[in-house]
């Protein structure tokens, strides 16, 4: 059915975070009509979840950082939503954004799991605030039963008020973790240890950054005397190189890194726990951006982002980006970022102060990603038995017979001689390790037709 222009948006928003929230809210503050597209059932992204309201939580405040800053923006959007200023698409999963006569045409299903339905929706300019995903390298015993990704943990302690276990280790890479482990000791778990396998000096080559923005140094201060509250140890330059345990985690091995992050021998340590949560940063959410034909750049961990410009254009004519597809950088900046998109969509001036703030931030955001940027020993930790690709059960042996024994030199053609990558996450989360076994940098990012599943029915129902 062809879309009238009455029902054409000035604006769509796909993804309803930090960045997509305060784009949303002050594009409508400045006068446009807004299509807010969400695959949640409320707004806040991964960074502000909230417990569902049959939980009866008391202060679900509590297990969050800068409540207020998003508390303000969702009472700001409720207004726009009653005026009709915002349309509010929750669980819309977007699996395509395209370019029409005369508009944009969001493409989503609908539903908690995508199967309710079909959605499309058009405007006259995008915005996409996609967010990121946790990146994870494999180690032997990742897949034992209460192994659980970082952000992963943080989310069902934040919207489930349930966590993994009762002593768990925190470890990987990335302020993240220093977050995640507060929060646990804080809701009651025991905390053994937090292992970065880098550490914090990095920050110290960026002193200028650092200075200009004292607010993180604070919240570093901040992380470092909750941890010393409740007894948990900080472990820099290591790594949890196995876990011990078969339906489900007993004990994990902690080992000493050299500088390139390889396992320095005879420093193992077992330590006892229940649960591990783990995880080696964020990586930008990129699925719509790259199908659109934007333009990527090579952030300082390896990861991709997009190129943007200083009002968070992107090199695709008619859409912008704030938040984490630019470079992860957290939710302050991801706020700062999305106003800044909205100011330019709107065809008004970005007020100097809001530029710099941004900018500050997006600096520091770069010396943390250089900081806790992967060093290439982390292969090292692996086991020819160790899998790489969960979902289609490759391991890290058949990887490298592949690029040894049969001259495998890219990703693409590991894919194609051992399936790794092509299971039901299409590469999100063995990406990253298949192409440092392939020799391959993680400069690129994947193109994919279809941003999240969709059946065929619904695809035969586009043509």
């Amino acid at each position: 059915m062809p879309i009238s222009p009455s029902d054409t948006h000035d604006l769509a928003v796909i993804g309803a975070g930090p960045a997509g929230l305060a784009a949303a809210v002050t594009a409508a503050d400045l006068g446009l009509t807004v299509a807010l597209v969400d695959a949640a059932a409320r707004p806040g992204g991964q960074f502000y979840r909230q417990p569902a309201p049959a939980l009866g939580a008391a202060r679900p405040q509590a297990l969050h950082h800068s409540w207020g800053a998003f508390a303000r923006r969702a009472a700001r959007l409720d207004g726009h939503r009653v005026a009709g200023r915002v349309h509010h698409f929750t669980e819309h999963h977007v699996w395509a954004v395209t370019r029409e006569a005369a508009h944009w045409a969001v493409h989503a299903v609908t539903g908690p799991d995508g199967a309710q339905g079909r959605a499309e929706v058009a405007a006259r300019k995008v915005l996409l605030a996609t967010g990121a995903y946790e990146r994870q390298l494999p180690f032997p015993g990742w897949t034992v039963p209460g192994v659980v990704g970082a952000g992963g943990v943080q989310a069902m302690l934040k919207a489930g008020l349930v966590m993994p276990g009762q002593r768990i280790v925190v470890a990987g890479s990335g302020p993240l973790l220093l977050a995640v482990a507060g929060s646990l000791a804080a809701a009651g778990a025991r905390v053994p240890v937090v292992v970065e396998a880098g550490g914090y000096a990095g920050y110290a080559r960026a002193p200028r950054t650092l200075a200009a923005n004292p607010r993180k140094l604070v919240e570093g201060a901040a992380h470092a005397a909750t941890l010393r509250r409740y007894g948990v140890r900080l472990r820099t330059h290591s790594a949890i190189t196995a876990v011990h345990g078969t339906d489900r985690v007993e004990a994990v091995t902690l080992t000493r890194l050299d500088r390139d992050w390889r396992p320095v021998a005879g420093t193992g340590l077992r330590i006892p726990c229940d649960a591990l949560a783990v995880g080696h940063g964020l990586v930008p959410q990129l699925d719509l951006a790259t199908a659109l034909g934007c333009a990527t750049r090579r952030c300082p961990d390896g990861t991709a982002a997009l190129v943007l410009d200083g009002r968070q254009r992107t090199t695709v004519e008619g859409v912008w980006a704030a938040g984490e597809a630019g470079g992860v950088g957290g939710a302050e900046l991801a706020l700062l970022e999305g106003e800044v998109a909205a100011y330019d969509l709107a065809g008004r001036a970005v007020g100097g102060a809001l530029l710099r703030r941004r900018d500050r931030l997006r600096r520091f955001a770069g010396a943390m990603s250089a900081a806790h940027a992967p060093r290439p020993g982390w292969s090292d930790w692996l086991g020819a038995d160790t899998e790489v690709c969960r979902c289609e059960e490759v391991t890290a042996g058949r990887i490298r017979e592949a690029v040894d024994g049969l001259g495998a030199g890219d990703t693409r053609t590991v894919k194609l001689l051992t399936r790794a990558g092509m299971g039901w996450c299409q590469g999100r989360v063995c990406g990253p390790a298949v192409a440092h076994l392939a020799g391959e940098s993680e400069t690129g990012a994947g193109r994919r037709l279809l941003a999240c599943p969709v059946t065929l029915g619904e695809l035969a129902r586009e043509q």
